[in-house]
């Protein structure tokens, strides 16, 4: 995919004229959370030499179709969706008038990534795209959303599986822009879950999944679904597990799934706050900590 900009057009600066164009470029192949995304950035000085100061790449999910570059509006804050890593792809170098450069862009996905699509087809209610961000004299602009195809891990595609044997098919996915309690993190602010529906009325009708991966597995959380609730305190109770890599294969995981949905029904279906609350009485308002 190629996904080309003029830079520095609509800045407000003088800049005789358009001074530089940028090409992203990311193969048309899926990568896997923990794996390395690969590409290459393309810049090309125009009318005259170009310093760059710094190239950086933003990974959003649920960014909007159409993005709008930050040179186009008053404010500069066009961010839609969740970033899920912002890194350097190169700094300080100057491409001569006329000239290109060819820079590679590599970047390992956290184990936490959302994923996208799950075994070749996109998985409804995700999109996942790549900002090319440029500071250079006289610019201060990013490229058009880059689309990234991140697909499920084989631990993903297992558990869904045995979710499917069990009855529950997953219907759509989303990111919050929250993270998962009590689980260590290295994405701060950022946590998938996955819609599961069943039509067995001895059952609920409706669960939530949330896959937290690592290089060892996952954690996995279930719930009875609260879809239109987006606070994690405020939905009915969730129930922790937890899975290996290397379990796959050994592991009857659609027994395993059946026993989870089954402790899950046991649950109430209204929200349970178990947090730990620590107040400080320094004449300053309630502070809560999550344990």
């Amino acid at each position: 995919m190629v996904f080309k900009r003029l830079l520095g057009s609509g800045s407000g600066r003088k800049t005789d004229g358009i001074p530089l164009e940028a090409d992203t470029l990311l193969p048309d192949e899926p990568v896997r959370p923990g794996e390395i995304l690969r590409g290459e950035v393309v810049l090309r000085a125009l009318h005259r030499d170009v310093r760059i100061r710094t190239v950086n790449a933003r990974l959003v999910a649920d960014v909007a179709p159409a993005a709008v570059t930050k040179s186009t509006t008053p404010d500069g804050n066009t961010d839609t969706g969740v970033t899920l890593a912002h890194f350097e792809v190169t700094s300080l170098f100057t491409i001569p008038k006329g000239e290109e450069r060819r820079v590679p862009l590599r970047y390992r996905l956290k184990w936490e990534t959302p994923v996208s699509e799950v075994r070749g087809l996109p998985l409804a209610g995700m999109r996942i795209g790549l900002y090319t961000e440029v500071d250079a004299d006289g610019i201060a602009d990013r490229t058009d959303v880059d689309t990234v195809r991140i697909e499920t891990t084989p631990l993903h595609e297992t558990l869904l599986d045995a979710f499917a044997a069990a009855g529950y098919t997953c219907h759509r996915a989303w990111v919050d822009p929250e993270y998962l309690p009590r689980t260590e993190r290295q994405i701060l602010y950022s946590r998938q879950g996955f819609h599961l529906a069943a039509t067995d009325a001895d059952r609920p009708r409706n669960l939530e999944l949330y896959v937290h991966s690592n290089a060892v597995g996952a954690e996995i959380y279930l719930r009875r679904a609260a879809l239109a609730e987006k606070d994690w305190w405020g939905k009915p109770p969730a129930l922790r597990y937890v899975a290996a890599h290397h379990e796959i294969g050994h592991e009857d995981f659609e027994a395993k799934t059946r026993q989870w949905i089954d402790d899950v029904a046991a649950l109430p279906d209204t929200a349970v706050d178990d947090r730990e609350r620590v107040h400080y009485h320094l004449d300053s308002p309630r502070w809560w900590r999550d344990s």
